[in-house]
C-alpha cells in the first residue's frame, strides 16, 4: 500500500491568489482604520491582521501569500497603527514576538490547508477509481449479454431464414432491435462517466431551461419505445438551471429506460419538473411493479453481484444506469432518491441547485 507523502513546501504565484491576498489586506486595513476612529486602543489591530493571515493562508495555494501577509501585516501594523504613526519603528517592545507569532500562524495554517487539499484530491481520485472499477464490471456484463443475443439472432436468420415463418423472423428482428437499443444505452452511459472521470473532472455548467431538457429526453424515449405513454409536466414559470445539459438528459433517459426495462408491467412514464425551495426537482414515475425492498440498499451502489443479476421473475436487474445517474447528479451538487408509489410503480427523483455557486457533498438516499 502506497504511503502518503507530506505536502512539499510550495511557493506558487497566481493572479487569483494575488487578488485574494490584496483584497483581504485592504479590507483589514480599512476595518482597523474605522475602528480607530471609534476606539483609540490598538489591541484589536494585531488580532484583525492575525485573522487576515489565517484567511489568506486558507484561501490561497501554497505558502507564498500566507508568508507575505505575515510580513506585510506586521509592517502595516507598525507603520499605520502604532505610535509614532506613519513611521517605521522596529524597536517597539514586543514587535519581534508579534512578527514571530504571525509568521508561525501563517506557516501552520498554510501547511494544514495544503495537506487538507492534498487529502481531498487523494479521496477524489480514489472515488474515481472505484467508479471506473464498478463501470468496467458492469459494462463487461451489459455488453456481453445483448451481443450474444444479437449474434445468435443474426446467425439464425442467415442460416435458417428461409425456413422460418414471418412471425418468427419478425420476433428475431425485434429482439435484435431491442438488444441494439440496450447496447446504445450502455455506450452512452460509458461516455457520460468517461466525461466525468477524465483529466477534466469538473463538469461544464450552463444555464438551461429545465422544461426543454425534459421534452428532449421524452422525445428520445418515445422514439425507442413507441408503445409507452410518456407525459411531461412542467411549471408555468421558466426554470433556468445550471447544468451540463447532455449529462442531465442522460440521467432522465436512464431513469425512464430503467422504469420501462425493469418495471415489468410499465405502460406509462410521467416526467415532472417543479421548483423546490432553492432547488429544481425532477421526478420520473411509472406504473410498473415497483422496487423490491431488498434492492433499495444497493440501488445506487453500482452493479449488483453475479448472484443477483436476475430478479425473482427472471428480468435483468438494474445495471450501471442508476450508478451513472447518481454520479452525474452528485457532480452537479444534487441529491437523488427512490421510493415506491402508493398507487403502484416506482418514483425516482433528483434535485439540482438553482444557484451555480452552491457547493455541496450530497449522499444518496432511498426510501421504500
Amino acid at each position: 500500500m502506497q504511503q502518503s507523502k507530506k505536502a512539499p513546501l510550495r511557493f506558487v504565484f497566481t493572479w487569483h491568489d494575488f487578488g485574494v491576498f490584496i483584497s483581504l489586506l485592504v479590507v483589514a486595513t480599512i476595518l482597523c482604520y474605522f475602528l480607530r476612529k471609534i476606539d483609540d486602543s490598538d489591541v484589536y489591530v494585531a488580532l484583525i491582521f492575525e485573522l487576515t493571515v489565517v484567511l489568506v493562508s486558507r484561501f490561497t495555494d501554497g505558502y507564498l501569500f500566507g508568508l507575505l501577509s505575515s510580513v506585510v501585516g506586521v509592517i502595516g501594523i507598525n507603520y499605520i497603527f502604532t505610535f509614532p504613526y506613519y513611521q517605521l519603528n522596529f524597536t517597539i517592545s514586543g514587535y519581534p514576538l508579534t512578527f514571530l507569532v504571525m509568521l508561525i500562524v501563517s506557516v501552520v495554517v498554510s501547511t494544514l490547508t495544503t495537506q487538507i487539499k492534498q487529502q481531498e484530491k487523494i479521496r477524489a481520485e480514489a472515488e474515481k477509481e472505484k467508479m471506473r472499477g464498478n463501470l468496467l464490471r458492469a459494462v463487461s456484463h451489459d455488453i456481453r449479454t445483448p451481443l450474444t443475443s444479437i449474434v445468435g439472432g443474426v446467425s439464425t436468420l442467415l442460416d435458417s431464414g428461409d425456413q422460418l415463418n414471418e412471425a418468427t423472423r419478425t420476433q428475431l428482428l425485434e429482439n435484435i432491435r431491442d438488444e441494439s437499443n440496450w447496447l446504445v444505452s450502455v455506450v452512452e452511459n460509458l461516455l457520460s462517466v468517461t466525461r466525468m472521470t477524465g483529466e477534466q473532472t469538473k463538469i461544464k455548467k450552463e444555464m438551461e431551461a429545465g422544461e426543454e431538457v425534459l421534452s428532449a429526453a421524452a422525445m428520445k424515449i418515445k422514439k425507442h419505445y413507441p408503445d409507452i405513454d410518456v407525459s411531461v409536466h412542467a411549471p408555468q414559470e421558466l426554470l433556468m438551471i445550471p447544468m451540463d445539459v447532455i449529462l442531465i438528459e442522460q440521467v432522465l433517459i436512464n431513469l425512464m429506460e430503467n422504469a420501462i426495462q425493469h418495471g415489468g408491467t410499465t405502460t406509462r412514464v410521467e416526467l415532472q419538473l417543479r421548483k423546490d425551495g432553492e432547488r429544481a426537482r425532477f421526478e420520473v414515475a411509472d406504473d410498473g411493479q415497483g422496487i423490491a425492498r431488498e434492492v433499495f440498499p444497493k440501488l445506487f451502489k453500482g452493479y449488483l453481484s453475479h448472484d443477483e443479476e436476475l430478479t425473482a421473475d427472471g428480468r435483468r436487474n438494474m445495471g450501471i444506469g442508476l450508478s451513472v445517474c447518481m454520479s452525474i447528479v452528485q457532480a452537479h451538487g444534487g441529491t437523488m432518491q427512490a421510493e415506491n408509489r402508493e398507487t403502484g410503480g416506482a418514483l425516482f427523483s433528483f434535485t439540482l441547485p438553482l444557484e451555480e455557486h452552491r457547493d455541496e457533498n450530497p449522499r444518496e438516499n432511498s426510501g421504500n
